[in-house]
């Protein structure tokens, strides 16, 4: 007995040390995996710090995807009765020096010309703050531009101090554009003093210079017997399509016996014209301000016959021969396209539609599933409303319903462009535009009844596949091409394209929505109302220089930029490095892209709106012809008879699928009794 419990406990024993030593190499594995657990961390989190590296370094050289809405700035009138003179400061030489060298130094000011500069500087007032003072609150609404005369000022951005700003330092510029939130508050430090300019102020003095300036050239041109017999919109064309040039004293201009091909209009300074007889130059007269020379180059092969010489600084607005022929035929004096494009659609079912429905009829669409389930469909939100998606009882069709406050249009000072909408929309029949069917109101809303494109927005369609494919790109592109051509005809300037105000119908086609922008307007006249989305506006309505039917065919470039890269070519997060880009001019083109779309983009993105390809003499016939749309049918395309390659974009399902969805608001805009509305 003894002895067998004396072998147990040996065998007890050692089954003890055999689980020590089992115990004492799972603590040593345990131990290793760790320490190899840490030195994959260590390595991973090398590897990541390495992957953002090298992202960051190759950023400049990528371009991102566009994930945000861009905002839009609604047209803001110009007054008509502003005192001007009024606003006007006496400044001493050093102070008109500081601000002068201020406005250099600054990247959009710098661009205004001396007489733009001038003018503001004639127009800065003065003002005085006290340490502590708020001169701009953050979220706050801004109206001025500011100028540091004196003293010191800390900018904040969330309580966050940002920067110090102090003498010759500029602030809040891109409230002189349009009316925009501040994003950051800006406090004196010291006791300050300030020059400031109001956005009204100075877009009166932009469009009243601007107004001007083409009036005189008008003018000049007409003195030009070449020019004689053109129409108002064709002599309009050619001042679009001059570009100022500078010669310095002493500067050959044209020279006698050379090869002729640009006109010269004379802007500021003396010319010397001078002859060669019999081996000498001999002078013949001076010219200046208003008189021009060249213009048989335009028309025909030829030689100079004198020799013109700057005396002093001389500023010339100049165009030459090819692009000449591009903007005006001598033989013809018709600009318009072919009348027979227009579309001719059936007009029976709208007719009938505008006469038998009414609000009361109109029942929300409720989503049947999802985290919104039994709640109302919302399409899409703007600044002024949303838009809802509507049935009727009787025969179950459905219909895109604008809702927008009315209390909100009189507040933002856009009855008339809403008016304007309405009519402009119900006269419109086109494929490639939305149809409006009815228009309601009651004492909070006014309701437009529209065609429901089931196939949703581009923009969404974009954001999901980063970028389209070229043919898709194309279509896209073509249907908006065959939009811009209808309502150029009718005098229609869009003013608004982007992705977001494109929508598909069931068939894949693109439409038109959203006229909030548009406006009528005739060949030759131009606008300056500043407006639009930042990527897509025109260099010259950042001037304020005056726009017309051209800087449609601006946006129809960065559009196509967009849908084949997934983002603008000029984008940043702050607007105002948007304008600073669009002015400068510069379109990067990534790899990917093919010469043919390069090419078309390039001509419509030329800086001077004359030169525009759309905006040439032949119209919009140029972008029909060019090479990026050797696949299109045209005809087809007007008769909806090709298959759409977006088709593959639009998803099956609830009609509702195709849109992003939104949370139903019970909120009640306030009533507005204005009677704006009489005739809606």
């Amino acid at each position: 007995m003894d002895t067998k419990l004396k072998e147990l406990r040996q065998k007890l024993e050692k089954q003890c040390k055999l689980n020590q030593e089992l115990q004492n190499e799972k603590q040593e594995l345990e131990r290793k995996l760790k320490e190899r657990d840490k030195v994959l961390e260590k390595l991973q989190s090398r590897l990541d710090e390495l992957d953002h590296s090298s992202h960051r370094s190759s950023s400049e050289n990528t371009l991102e995807v566009r994930q945000s809405r861009a905002a839009v700035m609604a047209p803001e009138p110009i007054p008509e009765d502003l005192d001007i003179a009024a606003t006007r400061v006496k400044k001493n030489p050093s102070e008109r020096a500081q601000i002068i060298k201020a406005m250099e130094k600054n990247d959009f000011l710098s661009r205004l010309d001396e007489e733009q500069i001038s003018m503001m500087v004639e127009l800065l007032c003065s003002l005085d703050r006290c340490p502590g003072d708020e001169i701009i609150k953050e979220g706050t609404e801004g109206d001025s531009l500011y100028i540091v005369a004196a003293g010191e000022l800390r900018v904040t951005q969330a309580g966050r101090h940002l920067r110090t700003l102090t003498s010759g330092d500029v602030f809040g510029e891109l409230a002189i554009l349009y009316n925009c939130k501040r994003t950051a508050s800006v406090t004196a430090n010291t006791a300050v003093k300030l020059w400031c300019i109001e956005r009204q102020i100075y877009r009166s003095i932009m469009a009243i210079k601007s107004k001007k300036k083409r009036e005189q050239l008008k003018g000049f041109l007409k003195t030009a017997r070449t020019f004689k017999s053109l129409s108002e919109g064709q002599l309009s064309s050619i001042i679009d399509s001059m570009e100022e040039v500078k010669f310095q004293d002493n500067e050959v201009i044209v020279r006698e016996g050379a090869e002729g091909d640009t006109f010269y209009i004379i802007l500021g300074g003396q010319v010397l014209v001078t002859k060669k007889v019999n081996g000498q130059q001999k002078m013949i007269r001076y010219m200046g301000q208003g008189e021009h020379f060249g213009e048989l180059a335009l028309i025909r092969e030829i030689l100079r016959t004198a020799t013109c010489t700057a005396v002093g600084e001389v500023t010339c607005f100049s165009i030459d021969k090819e692009v000449f022929e591009e903007t005006v035929p001598i033989e013809s004096l018709e600009l318009h396209d072919d009348p027979d494009l227009l579309d001719n659609v059936d007009t029976t079912e709208k007719v009938s539609l505008v006469s038998s429905l009414q609000l009361k009829d109109l029942i929300p669409a409720l989503y049947q599933e999802g985290r919104y389930q039994g709640s109302p469909v919302t399409l899409g939100l703007g600044g002024f409303g949303r838009v809802e998606l509507v049935t009727t009882l009787n025969h179950g069709k459905y219909y895109a319903m604008k809702k927008v406050s009315k209390k909100l249009i009189v507040e933002k000072r856009q009855t008339e462009h809403i008016l304007f909408e309405k009519k402009l929309l119900l006269d419109i029949e086109s494929d490639f535009i939305v149809r409006l069917y009815s228009t309601f109101k009651d004492s909070r809303y006014i309701y437009m009844v529209m065609e429901f494109c089931s196939g949703g927005e581009l923009w969404t369609k974009l954001k999901e596949v980063n970028r389209f494919e070229e043919s898709v790109a194309v279509f896209i592109t073509a249907c908006v091409v065959e939009a811009f051509s209808y309502l150029h005809k009718k005098n229609i300037l869009y003013r608004d394209l982007k992705p977001e105000n494109l929508m598909l119908d069931s068939k894949g086609y693109v439409k038109l929505v959203d006229f909030g922008f548009a406006k009528r307007l005739q060949r030759g006249q131009k606008t300056y109302s500043f407006c639009g989305t930042p990527e897509y506006i025109a260099p010259e309505i950042i001037q304020n220089q005056g726009h017309d039917f051209a800087a449609d065919f601006w946006s129809l470039g960065i559009l196509v930029y967009e849908l084949l890269v997934g983002s603008p070519p000029f984008s940043s997060s702050e607007p105002q490095k948007i304008y600073t880009k669009v002015l400068d001019g510069v379109i990067k083109y990534p790899p990917l892209m093919g010469e043919a779309a390069r090419s078309l983009i390039s001509k419509l993105c030329r800086p001077r709106p004359g030169q525009r390809l759309g905006n040439t003499k032949n119209g919009i016939k140029d972008v029909r012809n060019h090479r990026w749309f050797t696949s299109i049918n045209w005809h087809k395309l007007r008769m909806t008879q090709i298959e759409a390659p977006t088709i593959k974009l639009i998803r099956k399902g609830p009609c509702y699928i195709n849109f992003d969805r939104f949370p139903h608001d019970k909120t009640l805009a306030d009533e507005e009794f204005s009677g704006f509305d009489e005739n809606f």
